[in-house]
Formats: C-alpha cells, sequence, structure tokens
C-alpha cells in the first residue's frame, strides 16, 4: 500500500545554492493552538555539485551536546565552504529538546525507536516518516549526534555497525573513526529495528552516530569534542576542504559483539558505582552495588562484570529502578574492521 504524502513541509529549498534557514513544518491542532505547526529550525549550505551530507541532533531532546554543535555550525558554515551540500537539524524531535526530555510531551514518542515512522500516526511517526522519505534519500552521508542525555554519562565515541554490506561498513567505519573522538567503536544495539541508524544503512547510506557525554548538560570539553567531529565528518565525505584532525592521545577502539555488554538491574534503590567512566574492568570484578532504600542495615545487591573491557557508560542518576541500565562494558582491541 501506498503511503500518503508526508504532512510536513520545508520552507527552503534544498535544491538552491547558498546559505537558507528554515523550518520544516508539521501541522498539529492542539488546545494551546487550533491551527498551528510544529517548527523545526534547518539549514542548508548548498554550492553546486558534490555529495549531501545530513546533520542531525536531538533525536532525543535532553542530549546537548549535538544540539548545541549543530545550532553553532548553523550560524557559522559558509556556502563558500562548501563543495555539495550540508543539511543541518539541530533537533529532529523538537518537542521533546524544548521540553528537556528524551521524548516527546506531545505524544510520548521516543523519535529513535519510531522509524520508518507514518505519515498518518502521532507527532513523532510524522517525523521519522518524513526523514525516512525525504531527507535520507537526498543524502549521502548522515551523522546522527547523541549523548546519554539525563539518566546515562558515556564515554565519547563515533560509532558504526555490522552491516551485510562490507563496503559500506568499510565506509561508515572510516567515518566513526575519523570523527575524531577519543574512542571509536563497532556499536551493538539492543533494539535496532525501529532506528534512525536502521533506517538510513537500509537506504545504502553511509550513517555515523556518536555518544558524547551525557547527564543532561554538555561541558567545554564534550563541546570541543563533537565540534572537531562534526568539521573531521564534513572533511572526511570531501563536504569541507582540510585536514582530520584526531586527539592528543592514540585512539582507542572499541567493540560491542553482544548483549551482555548491558548491565541491567534487577533492584530499585541506590546505585554505587565501583568505578569511573574509561576505567578497566575485569570479568568478575564487582562493578555496582544497589542498596535498599525503605530500611537500613541490608547487605547491597552486587553486580559484577560478565567481561572484561572498559566502562564505556554508566547510569547518571544515583537512584536505580528495576530494568535501567546502570553499565556498559565495551571490549578494547587492536584493530576495527
Amino acid at each position: 500500500m501506498t503511503k500518503r504524502p508526508s504532512p510536513i513541509s520545508a520552507t527552503v529549498d534544498f535544491d538552491a545554492d547558498g546559505v537558507q534557514h528554515g523550518f520544516l513544518k508539521l501541522p498539529i491542532s492542539n488546545d494551546e493552538s487550533a491551527w498551528g505547526a510544529v517548527m523545526i529550525p534547518i539549514t542548508v549550505v548548498k554550492n553546486g555539485d558534490g555529495p549531501t551530507a545530513l546533520l542531525t541532533g536531538g533525536n532525543h531532546g535532553d542530549e546537548y551536546e549535538g544540539i548545541t554543535a549543530l545550532m553553532k555550525l548553523a550560524s557559522s558554515l559558509e556556502a563558500k565552504d562548501v563543495q555539495g551540500r550540508v543539511i543541518i537539524v539541530p533537533m529532529m524531535n523538537v518537542p521533546a529538546a524544548m521540553a528537556g526530555r528524551r521524548t516527546s510531551p506531545m505524544d510520548g514518542g521516543n523519535l529513535n525507536r519510531s522509524f520508518p515512522g507514518d505519515p498518518d500516526g502521532s507527532v513523532t511517526e510524522k517525523i521519522a516518516d518524513y526523514f525516512t522519505r525525504v531527507m535520507v534519500p537526498m543524502s549521502d552521508v548522515v551523522l546522527d549526534l547523541h549523548s546519554g542525555g539525563r539518566t546515562l554519562d558515556i564515554i565519547p565515541f563515533g560509532a558504526s555497525h555490522v552491516l551485510e554490506d562490507a563496503d559500506q561498513q568499510r565506509r561508515a567505519l572510516e567515518g566513526a573513526k575519523a570523527f575524531g573522538a577519543p574512542y571509536a567503536m563497532i556499536m551493538f544495539e539492543l533494539d535496532a529495528a525501529a532506528l534512525f541508524d536502521t533506517v538510513v544503512e537500509r537506504q545504502g547510506k553511509i550513517f555515523v552516530a556518536t555518544e558524547l557525554g551525557g547527564g543532561g548538560t554538555s561541558t567545554p570539553e564534550s563541546l570541543a569534542i563533537t565540534e572537531r567531529g562534526v568539521r573531521n565528518f564534513l572533511i572526511q565525505y570531501g563536504l569541507i576542504e582540510g585536514q582530520v584532525e584526531m586527539p592528543a592521545e592514540p585512539q582507542v577502539y572499541l567493540d560491542m559483539p553482544d548483549a551482555s555488554c548491558y548491565v541491567q538491574s534487577e533492584h530499585s534503590g541506590l546505585l554505587e558505582l565501583t568505578l569511573a567512566l574509561g576505567e578497566a574492568v575485569e570479568q568478575g570484578q564487582v562493578i555496582a552495588r544497589v542498596y535498599d532504600m525503605t530500611r537500613s542495615g541490608t547487605p547491597p545487591v552486587e553486580y559484577r562484570a560478565e567481561r572484561s573491557g572498559i566502562l564505556a557508560a554508566r547510569r547518571f542518576p544515583a537512584q536505580v529502578n528495576m530494568g535501567d541500565t546502570i553499565a556498559v562494558i565495551a571490549e578494547v582491541v587492536e584493530s576495527l574492521a
């Protein structure tokens, strides 16, 4: 069955040279605005023929490193510096970003679990559908900037995935490395089917994801890594001239082979992590304790690592509920392929 056209319209001309700032407009009708619209800011910078890079942030609304870096880039990138087309969407999920939440307050939708979307669905599903059917097809390479948001803190890395197409996987991995974060990773996703990543990859496009910090904030260090990484990405794929700038220390390569990398809590209570982000982990080591907050004098429940590696991500709030991911352990490898 053929889907109807997207209800979203763009106020920019994707084919025009120069710099344009505008919106993706999604009509809505609610108690606050009978004939309203969700206004998603977008910038298009185009100069002649060449590849198209789609740069996205705010897929989750509480992940600020990408949002901030792309807002800054949209104000500074000039057409004369570009060969091809750069499309910048700092906040894919504007309702979530405005509310400072991971998910949309309009429908509870998690955009990065809503792909490929539906033009007749919820607000979040309509946004996902527009990116699936309009934005991704016009792109050659896609960089989606993530971090841990309010509930996670994550070491800074560029990431790609294992793909059926060996050349597509190779080119994406090259981009993940060239992003120039302190770490580069082949990432295992717990629920990949409805991700933006998967939609892009299935269309044969090059996709690079990131994790760049977290805690629902950004720091000078995390922003510097993000801004350098965006520039490196554009250089790597021929959109702007320059040399890829790598970190001062040698990049560390990480692999997440399966779901055992994720440590999820089976208890609710107060979380104590026994090591810091980036520290080495040995299989069997106690990495966390969860304390019963309803009474004193009760020994904590200990959580032990199922594999050796480093602590790549951790839960940020001290309170934890059953099912929350409290730690992610990634293996350190000599090379990625």
